[in-house]
């Protein structure tokens, strides 16, 4: 359990570096849309900082899987999401994203889900096997179906003039659904490992739905989150994606792959209060950024341009 804990615990460091070097990198890039794969592709492959932050991100894949392998999926998930804490500090240190009030408290809940979490621990935990395929593709292409409706429908509401700038909090969520299937298969794939030798692990996996499932998730996931982060504050964008990811993760993977919450009802209440924390962040996150304030010297702080006093008239 342990050895579980130090590799998601490596996992959120490769994915919160990863993806504070793909935000930097994105600020250079012209903007990007979905909708053009190949233009964001080319625009994406062009930066060396990208191609840099990506390999941390694979790097970090790697690193799930073997997690998987060593916890149940509410244990790791409740561990993965305590990675935000890293990644709104490094926005802020790196990226100048100061985070407000209410992304500092679900940062300090995020720390008491993580010590709730690790402490619902024990040997006796159950690590599920291979999950059935009816009900593993009933419960993931409604949802990926559900997230790619949602991120569109989000992006179009964004080009809208005279709209309210969104914090990307529908992004967030669009690509936590995402980001869960892909977790799903991520479980399947290293259930395959645990119980079989490399070679028929390989040939079971490629036989089953997990390729394509993370085909899918993967190919989605690159375009809509790269288009989100350059739209969006990381600080915000990837707690929101955890948050969704670890609540569907867990809800769905612990049915689907036989999994068992703890018996005990002390370890029970661990669990379930570190995932239920979880939540409450994604609800103490602002849907919008806050409005431009005005500067004592007449210019606005996100447009630089200079606005136009009143001229006073003599009265008479």
């Amino acid at each position: 359990m342990i050895l579980g804990v130090a590799v998601a615990l490596l996992a959120n460091v490769l994915y919160s570096a990863g993806f504070v070097l793909e935000k930097h990198a994105l600020a250079s890039l012209p903007p990007l849309d979905p909708r053009r794969p190949v233009r964001l592709i080319l625009a994406l492959s062009s930066s060396p900082r990208w191609l840099l932050g990506f390999t941390l991100l694979a790097l970090g894949f790697g690193a799930q899987l073997k997690v998987y392998q060593l916890l149940p999926i509410a244990a790791a998930q409740g561990i993965f999401v305590t990675g935000t804490v890293l990644l709104v500090a490094l926005s802020a240190v790196t990226l100048g994203e100061r985070p407000g009030r209410p992304e500092l408290l679900g940062t300090g809940v995020i720390v008491i889900a993580l010590l709730l979490v690790v402490g619902s621990l024990g040997d006796d935990d159950q690590v599920g096997g291979a999950a059935p395929l009816v009900p593993l593709l009933g419960l993931c292409l409604p949802c990926l179906a559900f997230g790619l409706v949602l991120f569109l429908a989000s992006l179009r509401q964004a080009g809208r003039r005279h709209r309210r700038s969104s914090s990307g909090v529908s992004y967030g969520v669009a690509l936590g659904l995402l980001y869960g299937v892909s977790s799903l298969a991520i479980k399947g794939t290293s259930a395959a490992f645990t119980a079989l030798p490399v070679g028929a692990a390989l040939l079971e996996v490629a036989r089953g739905p997990y390729p394509w499932l993370l085909g899918a998730t993967g190919t989605a996931g690159l375009a809509l989150s790269q288009t989100a982060l350059q739209r969006c504050r990381a600080s915000v964008i990837v707690p929101v994606t955890t948050t969704v990811s670890c609540v569907f993760t867990v809800v769905a993977g612990t049915a689907v792959f036989g999994e068992h919450l703890p018996a005990e009802p002390v370890r029970l209440a661990l669990r379930l209060g570190g995932t239920a924390l979880t939540v409450l962040v994604l609800a103490a996150l602002p849907r919008h950024d806050n409005p431009p304030v005005p500067t004592t010297t007449g210019r606005s702080t996100r447009t630089g341009r200079r606005k136009e006093k009143p001229t006073r008239v003599p009265l008479r």
